[in-house]
């Protein structure tokens, strides 16, 4: 079972990502509060888990933990501020979100911009490390394949349901026969695209 926190003797709230790579669609965080005693055997990187575990520790998370928040920032502000900046615009507006007093955030990766005076550590693999992290990881996870699911049904030729706006060689294909939807982010344009598409 992984460690509840990093920082166990103050208030705590985990954050993640998810979204970061893919070539449509927005980029989505969570920030997540645990309560001291809360415990799950399942709860891990959303990476490792199933669709289904992670919808059934999804609902755990949102009935047990003390706050939760998610945010999507959409692929046109990502075009315009870059996916880095936008994924930390969404960690820092899912931390306002919460309206208990934390005093530390850690924080999935090895960057992260200061949110407000709140001392904050990143952890590499830190979804498999920590519980509120994990929590995070799984509540941005869900979030967006859900947005995602909805979105296929409006361009159902990219592939959605599966890649959820991964740069598969399906959703690949689909951008050269189909062209650009207005969920695709324009600044993650591959260079084999770049001569087979026109741009405005």
């Amino acid at each position: 079972m992984l460690k509840l926190c990093y920082q166990t003797k103050v208030v705590e709230a985990g954050c993640d990502e998810a979204g970061r790579g893919c070539l449509a669609g927005p980029v989505f965080a969570a920030a997540v509060i645990l309560p001291k005693r809360f415990k799950n055997t399942l709860l891990n990187d959303s990476k490792k888990l199933t669709y289904e575990q992670r919808a059934q520790l999804r609902i755990i998370i949102e009935q047990e933990a003390t706050e939760f928040a998610v945010t999507a920032i959409d692929n046109v502000q990502i075009d315009s501020i870059n996916i880095l900046q936008a994924s930390f615009l969404a960690m820092h507006l899912s931390l306002d979100k919460l309206t208990s007093t934390f005093e530390h955030i850690a924080v999935d990766g090895n960057r992260f911009k200061p949110y407000k005076n709140i001392a904050h550590t990143t952890i590499v693999e830190g979804d498999g490390k920590y519980m509120n992290i994990a929590a995070a990881s799984i509540l941005a996870k869900t979030y967006r394949d859900e947005y995602m699911e909805q979105m296929h049904e409006q361009y159902p030729q990219y592939g959605w349901l599966n890649n959820k706006g991964y740069g598969t060689k399906a959703h690949r294909d689909a951008i050269l026969q189909y062209g650009y939807t207005p969920l695709h982010r324009r600044s993650f344009v591959l260079k084999e695209f770049q001569t087979a598409l026109s741009f405005t």
